[in-house]
């Protein structure tokens, strides 16, 4: 990183500058990362991003954290608890690992309140783009009928192309997984999952029940394409979809969807349109039949660094316009990942129904 332009981070309205120090990895895998707000200290100016209350000590902040992420506000031996009382002057107090709670910071003086609490939000930022992701929004696309094509799918494809290279019966989808993934969140306790469940609703009221007219989107999912730049390297083969009707409202729901999420701080902007593919096989399975990809990305520690692609130049030709079928989307679900419910599909937090 040049130090003459640092990255800068934006939380709350404000904008801070990250200055990286290299020290000893928290546990073994992460850096320990220091920051600066800027332009000008905060304790220097007035602050309304939280409350600051005062006591009859001096004056009180309280932040709600899940329990998570307490470990990356205490530090290795609490080094960087202790850090950020000595440089702040204040005292702040974690709650015990794996109870949800608040950290509340007291000091004498509230500019240094407002030090230490502006210091938290840019770690805790930090560290949460880290994390894997745990939930992510989905269509279902497991009806019986679509999963009886994919079978087919894969029967054909392993007869006709298990020659070339890579390709293998353990890279194909689950078919009671079948899914169009809209969107990955990192959610760390109950608080948070419940905001995504009525931010869903909101949704539902504010611009889906318009755009879906109350009914389901009538989809066709239909030819196969892939996802990098070879076909002879492939690590991701995807079912294309498409409204029957030829309308973009599929994709507009979905584009709306993120741009809400995103704006809440629940969901990390990605790309400025969704893709909506539905993923038939991946390099990622080969190794671990749970895993999903993020939109290309991967979020957090990978369990292996290196997959093995596949030539897919003969599927793409083969199996171009095969037909999966059609389908009936009627729900947007908050998905769990690593997760099953009694029909096979990932287990649901909650849901946006259409009807």
């Amino acid at each position: 990183m040049d130090v003459l332009r640092p990255t800068l981070i934006r939380i709350g309205g404000r904008v801070y500058r990250k200055n990286l120090i290299q020290e000893q990895a928290y546990q073994h895998e992460e850096e320990e990362d220091d920051y600066c707000a800027g332009p000008g200290d905060c304790a220097d100016e007035p602050c309304d991003a939280f409350v600051v209350e005062e006591t009859e000590k001096g004056f009180q902040c309280r932040v709600e954290v899940p329990s998570p992420l307490y470990k990356y506000i205490i530090g290795k031996k609490g080094e960087t608890k202790k850090k950020l009382e000595t440089e702040t002057r204040t005292s702040i107090s974690i709650p015990k690992p794996g109870v949800e709670g608040e950290i509340v910071i007291t000091g004498q003086h509230r500019s240094g309140v407002i030090s230490a609490r502006t210091r938290i939000d840019v770690l805790l930022d930090s560290f949460r783009k880290k994390q894997p992701f745990t939930h992510f929004l989905s269509f279902a696309l497991n009806q019986p009928a679509i999963q009886e094509k994919f079978l087919q799918f894969k029967e054909e494809v392993l007869e006709k192309c298990s020659k070339d290279h890579g390709v293998s019966s353990s890279l194909f989808q689950n078919p009671a997984k079948l899914h169009l993934t809209l969107g990955t969140l990192v959610l760390l306790n109950e608080q948070e999952i419940q905001k995504a469940c009525d931010l869903l609703q909101r949704c539902k009221e504010d611009f889906v029940d318009q755009i879906a007219g109350g009914k389901p989107l009538t989809v066709e999912v239909a030819g196969v394409e892939y996802m990098n730049d070879d076909p002879a390297m492939t690590d991701v083969l995807y079912a294309k979809v498409h409204m029957k009707d030829g309308s973009d409202r599929l994709q507009v729901i979905a584009d709306q969807l993120v741009e809400r999420f995103v704006a809440s701080g629940l969901m990390l902007k990605e790309w400025d349109r969704v893709k909506l593919h539905a993923t038939v096989m991946n390099t990622l399975f080969r190794k671990d039949p749970s895993a999903e990809e993020r939109n290309n990305t991967m979020t957090g520690k990978s369990s292996f660094k290196e997959r093995e692609s596949f030539n897919g130049r003969n599927i793409l030709k083969l199996f171009e316009n095969f037909y999966f079928g059609e389908v009936q989307l009627d729900s947007v679900r908050l998905s769990q990942r690593f997760s099953s419910d009694a029909s096979g599909y990932y287990a649901t937090s909650g849901q946006l129904t259409f009807s």
